[in-house]
């Protein structure tokens, strides 16, 4: 079961956050906690919106800035899109690679651009971390508040790069981001190809239609 596309949009926003290439070395002199990451990019994020919500509402052009500003960082892109592409990473071209990470990333964007934009503090907790000395992975967890029912997990996997921590998936109750958007490129690039998933993207299908094998191959 897919998560709610608000929640979905808000564990995207708070992130800061999608093989076979092995753990990054860790980063020399790194001290900040990842819970401080998750905590410090939502603050920022926050207290853009705060600023001027309602031009960020008329403008998702803007929206994109901010979430380039302040999440995209603590993002490592490369590997989450290596774990969602699978096997498939390792046949497609340097260019199919770069060009899905950005047809990706961008999908995110627009689909939960108006829920972004609609991210306030009080649906956000982030429990704080304390990782051992020399460990490179670490997860956050954190609850998320809606509108009715109970708070929702929403845990982060994080690991240590030359760039300090980032967020490689989110687990949303039990639901994994990565898995999620894998089984639904899986079964179209098999039939279609990698080009077939990266210009549907590119023409603004949502991931979950990817799924369906109906979108044109070209």
């Amino acid at each position: 079961m897919r998560p709610f596309p608000s929640l979905m949009a808000a564990a995207f926003v708070a992130a800061a956050w999608l093989i076979q290439a092995p753990v990054p070395a860790a980063a020399q002199g790194a001290t900040e906690q990842p819970s401080q990451v998750v905590q410090t990019a939502a603050d920022g994020l926050l207290k853009a919106l705060d600023a001027n919500r309602q031009e960020y509402r008329n403008s998702p052009a803007k929206v994109q800035a901010l979430v380039d500003q302040y999440i995209l960082p603590h993002i490592d892109t490369q590997f989450a899109a290596q774990l969602v592409l699978g096997r498939y990473w390792r046949t497609a071209t340097a260019q199919q690679r770069q060009r899905f990470i950005n047809a990706f990333y961008h999908s995110m964007l627009n689909n939960y651009g108006a829920a972004i934009v609609e991210f306030t503090s009080n649906t956000l907790k982030v429990y704080p971390t304390n990782v051992s000395p020399g460990s490179q992975n670490a997860t956050v967890r954190t609850q998320m508040g809606r509108s009715s029912g109970a708070p929702v997990s929403v845990n982060y996997y994080m690991h240590l790069t030359p760039q300090g921590w980032k967020a490689w998936d989110v687990v949303i109750d039990g639901v994994s981001y990565v898995m999620s958007y894998r089984q639904d490129f899986g079964s179209q690039i098999a039939q279609q190809g990698i080009d077939s998933v990266i210009n549907r993207l590119e023409r603004g299908e949502k991931p979950a239609q990817i799924g369906k094998t109906t979108g044109r191959s070209s």
